[in-house]
């Protein structure tokens, strides 16, 4: 290493002491962990260095490093303990590491409902669970999930979905097995079919233990996320087999607090309206009167109501805002019910 770059590693060392030893001593103080506004520090914190940054690290590189910080900071205050629909190795946990970064414990469950009860007991203070996917639609439990629980979303994020063929073999012509859950032998039945058109389909119930079946036998792969790989001690045969290339999955945070209004937020609604004519319209010209912008609805039937209706809605702007408030009291005069399920800084 040359004089110039030592000399760039001192400073940068000195003032990433002075500048995260500052950044905890301004949460201590502040009421940021305990109210349950980090996703709305975070992300402010992101948009400043982004700002005024122009070197040659990627935008998603940078995401990386300050999400790291953040919550390392952030944790060594108050250790976080965050819930996800596991295993390791899946999308949902790959989710988590995105928002929360390595520093935090993370605690596996087996369900969707089980996230939820470890946030609603306190065992956890945050919960991740996927709400939809681009291709496939709603995540029907979390939906389910949403309406009877006193839990708030305070942030979301989108992964890309994108897989990768995995074994002990290096040689992609020896696989005489493939080994997946349903939903991604679906996504890549065009890359079985061109690439290993011989082989037996096996469906199992996560892409993790079509990992560990992989690890079993040499005449084996499976199709899974690229970190399984790693995790299962596996060689990487082939990466983006999926048919589709433009395939995300929406994972939201929950929590027991609400947010702050940032400038940039989304808010997620709840209701069932009532048995009249144009009920729908009328529920959502309110929406329309007062220019905000709704970027989903979402229609699931009422489980305790035969024939009935729910309607999941997201649009930008906070609860806190004048004109939401505004229109949601219109709304709610149209209603049966109507729950604000939580209002988020928009994801990425």
């Amino acid at each position: 290493m040359n004089d110039k770059l030592q000399k760039i590693d001192d400073r940068l060392m000195k003032a990433l002491a002075e500048w995260s030893a500052q950044y905890a001593e301004d949460l201590k103080s502040d009421d940021s962990v305990a109210e349950g506004t980090l996703f709305s520090e975070k992300g402010r914190m992101i948009d400043f260095f982004k700002q005024g940054y122009n070197g040659p690290l990627p935008m998603e590189a940078i995401d990386k490093v300050l999400t790291e910080l953040f919550f390392g900071i952030v944790n060594s205050i108050r250790p976080i303990r965050v819930a996800y629909l596991g295993p390791e190795g899946t999308f949902s946990s790959i989710a988590c590491t995105t928002i929360f970064g390595t520093s935090v414990n993370t605690l596996s469950q087996k369900t969707i409902p089980d996230v939820f009860r470890e946030v609603e007991s306190g065992d956890a203070a945050f919960g991740v669970v996927p709400i939809e996917n681009s291709t496939e639609g709603a995540v029907t439990y979390t939906l389910d999930e949403l309406i009877e629980t006193d839990l708030s979303i305070i942030a979301e994020q989108y992964v890309r979905i994108s897989y990768s063929v995995l074994s002990q073999s290096e040689d992609i012509s020896s696989i005489k097995k493939i080994y997946s859950h349903p939903q991604p032998l679906g996504q890549c039945k065009g890359w079985i079919r061109t690439n290993v058109p011989g082989a037996e389909i096996i469906s199992v119930d996560s892409t993790t233990t079509a990992a560990e079946e992989a690890r079993k036998d040499k005449t084996a792969a499976a199709i899974a996320a690229h970190v399984a790989a790693e995790i299962y001690g596996l060689n990487v045969l082939a990466t983006r087999v999926e048919d589709i290339r433009q395939n995300y999955t929406r994972f939201f945070v929950i929590g027991r607090m609400a947010n702050r209004t940032t400038g940039n937020d989304k808010t997620s609604i709840v209701c069932a309206v009532k048995d009249k004519p144009a009920a729908l319209v009328k529920l959502l010209q309110p929406f329309a009167d007062a220019g905000i912008n709704m970027t989903k609805i979402e229609s699931r039937p009422d489980k305790k109501k035969m024939w009935e209706y729910n309607f999941f809605i997201d649009f930008i702007g906070h609860r806190d805002e004048v004109k939401i408030q505004q229109a949601l009291e219109h709304m709610r005069e149209e209603t049966v019910f109507l729950k604000i399920l939580g209002s988020y800084p928009v994801g990425k």
